[in-house]
């Protein structure tokens, strides 16, 4: 069994351009989202999937100088984008993976890959419903479940958000879902704005230490202490993958 984490990434936000170059204590973004999937116990490979748009040179040549596998696909295909990155690399699971999102913890992604394996699953999630903090999300799901979906689905939202083919067809595919034991979704811990990213900023401030990690329960204990903090974006709306979730 090999296990590839594919991280979705581009250079054209919409409402923040160049986000995953931002800058969080020295480093910028994708590096700390790649530096924190290093810490899973099960991930076998690290890909970046980017896009063949040439505003994205800039990201698939960052790649290169920092020894980290890439490939290129279509832009608004997210799906096909997956499908060829997972099958160039071998992939038999895959965990997915958001280049936005600064606190992917480790701990949860073997977690829901444990439960994949576990239970004999093709689907395994801890955000249907969500009860973690956006930005925590993590998908995980067999190859072969990816190829049936590229091959399948028709729908444009489908193609754009890879994993909604699988939600929307429960009886397609065996998945399930974990649950936090406290429900934290009100809380965002992801980076689509400039609001998003000084919170961010301040919690990689505190807590940051290079060559280490902190996980999940550390934010919290932090911004139980400084709840201000949680308040810097909570007026930032919701992603459109939430939104339609379930639709």
């Amino acid at each position: 069994m090999k296990i590839v984490a594919v991280i979705q990434a581009r250079l054209g936000s919409t409402r923040f351009p160049g986000k995953v170059f931002a800058d969080l204590s020295g480093k910028p973004l994708i590096w700390h989202v790649i530096e924190r999937i290093k810490f899973s116990k099960f991930i076998n490979e690290i890909v970046l999937a980017t896009t063949t748009n040439p505003i994205d040179n800039e990201l698939a040549e960052w790649a290169q100088k920092n020894d980290i596998k890439c490939f290129r696909g279509s832009e608004n295909n997210v799906l096909e984008r997956f499908y060829f990155a997972a099958k160039k690399y071998d992939a038999t699971v895959v965990v997915r993976i958001t280049a936005d999102d600064p606190f992917k913890d480790p701990k949860i992604i073997d977690s829901v890959i444990t439960m994949l394996v576990n239970n004999n699953l093709q689907f395994a999630y801890n955000n249907n419903p969500p009860t973690f903090p956006e930005g925590l999300d993590t998908e995980v799901f067999l190859f072969s479940s990816l190829e049936r979906a590229y091959k399948e689905s028709n729908d444009d939202f489908e193609k754009e958000h890879v994993t909604q083919y699988f939600y929307r067809h429960p009886e397609l595919f065996k998945q399930e879902n974990i649950f936090n034991h406290t429900n934290l979704s009100y809380l965002r811990w992801t980076i689509d704005t400039e609001m998003d990213y000084k919170m961010v900023k301040k919690i990689y401030s505190e807590l940051y230490l290079d060559g280490k990690i902190f996980y999940f329960q550390d934010i919290i204990s932090f911004l139980n202490k400084h709840p201000e903090i949680s308040k810097i974006n909570i007026n930032v709306e919701r992603s459109e993958m939430y939104k339609n979730l379930l639709k």
